[in-house]
């Protein structure tokens, strides 16, 4: 009688953590159809089609959130609109998938380096460079060229827009 209670309770521990894990797909495996709107995205990103880009690669993660291709191309289509807090934030969601993802790493780098912010952007040059060990892998010396080029000059001028007739004063 004691231990009726206790090997029913196993029993359905045993039950419900075998049918969990039973469900869950493994990370490898990502959805075709999220493989296949990431192709046709980085098509569009290529002819210079930048909205039907984005909104191919939205469509991948809503598919599958665990695409890292896929935010790592949107990070890049990002980065090619001028918008580099935006890219950030799309390769650390790349990184949370994957922290040792070379080319996330390179493309959060560069986009660090557009924001002005070098020595996050260096910090993460040197994961690639542990990543990569004694081989030398492009995306350090992709990542090395940027950081050496450092974050783009803006003037006052570039940042305030003037306009090319100044209003009559009114009295």
């Amino acid at each position: 009688m004691r231990y009726s209670s206790v090997a029913a309770a196993v029993a359905l521990t045993l039950v419900t953590v075998s049918t969990s894990l039973h469900g869950q797909r493994p990370d490898d495996q990502i959805n075709p159809r999220s493989l296949a709107l990431l192709a046709q995205g980085r098509a569009a990103q290529a002819a210079g089609n930048l909205d039907g880009a984005t909104d191919l690669l939205e469509t991948a993660l809503a598919v599958d959130p665990r695409n890292r291709a896929a935010f790592n191309t949107l990070g890049d289509v990002a980065q090619a609109r001028g918008l580099p807090g935006k890219a950030i934030r799309l390769y650390r969601e790349a990184l949370l998938l994957e922290p040792n993802d070379r080319v996330a790493l390179k493309g959060q780098g560069e986009a660090l380096v557009a924001k002005g912010a070098v020595m996050q952007a260096k910090a993460n040059l040197i994961k690639i460079r542990t990543l990569c060990g004694k081989a030398a892998c492009p995306e350090a010396g992709t990542l090395a060229a940027v950081i050496a080029k450092g974050p783009p000059v803006q003037t006052a001028a570039a940042q305030t827009k003037v306009p090319d007739k100044v209003p009559p004063a009114r009295d």
